[in-house]
């Protein structure tokens, strides 16, 4: 699958091609895969109006994942053999770290849209880049908002998962500097309705999502919203679950007042208020912070190739010296203690919910 902007000048040039992976189908996150390829081509297409890169237009080469890191790995090594420049996207956090192992082992630059696991390379490379904050960084927003909300004492429903472990593992460790706990409750060996006999015993006040979308997360929450024992229990959501059209079309009120984590700031400045607009023309609906993330990503990859040329390495070498206004904010990369990545430190973090009293509207609860 290759996209390129429809109103794109012709050149004699050849073009400059960039690999993109996103999760496509299942067991993917289809919807967070849709909007991250949204913010892409929108932004490419805008590239390419603009003359593209030295007269020489962007195209896309899209991989779809579906949240297999095997798959993922496979797509890089034939976008490497197709001669890709670089390589952008991917959101599953596992799958990401896949290709970025792959992608530094290749020589190829990889500037990640939206992963966040803090280890998102087994070894720190100056090949890889990431827009989306480290989970260590937004997490522990989540678990700012959590004490702040009274939520000392929380249980988790969790799966098996890198991303999940780590997730668990920096909140009970925040909270309980704070004095604080968190109980896990293994969705392995509970259905949803045993998960709530658990839950009902033991005295929290929250029940965090730590879990894979759509299911088991839909049936939880339903779950819990149905028990009369956990009419006062706060579901949450710090992977962002809620974020899509899709969970509030699923489980309409019972999905509504979960707060989860959103990469975006308090408001919009004049990009990305325009860039809001125009995703919302292209994917029909309201877009999410990913479709922003992947916007992003095209716009700091082309200030690397406009000064660069498409030399893999100088690319790489490039992502410290990058200053580029995004559409939430101005992107500069750094080194951030623990993370082996160039990072970009820190793109905005909310706290938000879904309004039941207007499901399409985001409150935002806590910001950072």
């Amino acid at each position: 699958m290759k996209t390129s902007s429809p109103r794109q000048e012709p050149t004699n040039e050849p073009t400059i091609r960039i690999g993109a992976l996103a999760p496509l189908t299942r067991p993917g996150w289809v919807e967070a895969g849709r909007h991250l390829l949204a913010g892409l081509e929108l932004a490419v297409g805008e590239v390419n109006d603009a003359g593209g890169i030295g007269g020489r237009v962007l195209e896309l080469l899209v991989r779809d994942t579906a949240a297999d890191p095997q798959r993922a790995v496979a797509a890089v090594d034939e976008l490497n053999h197709l001669g890709v420049a670089a390589l952008v996207g991917e959101y599953h956090s596992v799958v990401a770290r896949a290709a970025a192992g792959r992608a530094d082992a290749l020589g190829l630059p990889f500037l990640c849209s939206s992963a966040v696991l803090d280890a998102l390379a087994e070894q720190p490379t100056n090949r890889v880049a990431r827009l989306a904050p480290a989970q260590s960084h937004s997490w522990q927003a989540y678990a700012d908002f959590l004490l702040d909300a009274g939520h000392g004492h929380i249980a988790a429903a969790t799966q098996p998962s890198v991303y999940w472990a780590s997730g668990v593992r920096l909140l009970r460790d925040y909270l309980a500097s704070h004095g604080g706990t968190v109980i896990e409750l293994d969705m392995t060996s509970l259905t949803p309705v045993a998960m709530c006999d658990e839950l009902a015993g033991l005295g929290v006040t929250a029940l965090l999502l730590l879990v894979g979308y759509p299911e088991p997360a839909l049936a939880i929450v339903e779950a819990v919203r149905r028990d009369h024992r956990l009419a006062g229990m706060m579901i949450g959501a710090p992977a962002g679950q809620p974020e899509f059209a899709e969970w509030a079309r699923l489980l309409g009120a019972d999905g509504m007042a979960i707060p989860f984590l959103r990469y975006l700031p308090g408001r919009l400045g004049p990009l990305g208020t325009r860039i809001e607009m125009l995703l919302r023309e292209r994917l029909a609906e309201p877009p999410s912070f990913v479709a922003f993330e992947g916007y992003d990503t095209i716009a700091v990859l082309a200030a690397a190739l406009h000064a660069h040329g498409t030399d893999r390495a100088r690319i790489a070498e490039s992502w410290p010296q990058l200053a580029v206004t995004g559409t939430r904010g101005e992107i500069r990369f750094s080194r951030m203690p623990g993370i082996g990545v160039w990072q970009w430190a820190w793109p905005p973090v909310q706290v938000v919910d879904r309004d039941p009293a207007e499901p399409d509207r985001f409150r935002v609860l806590h910001l950072r």
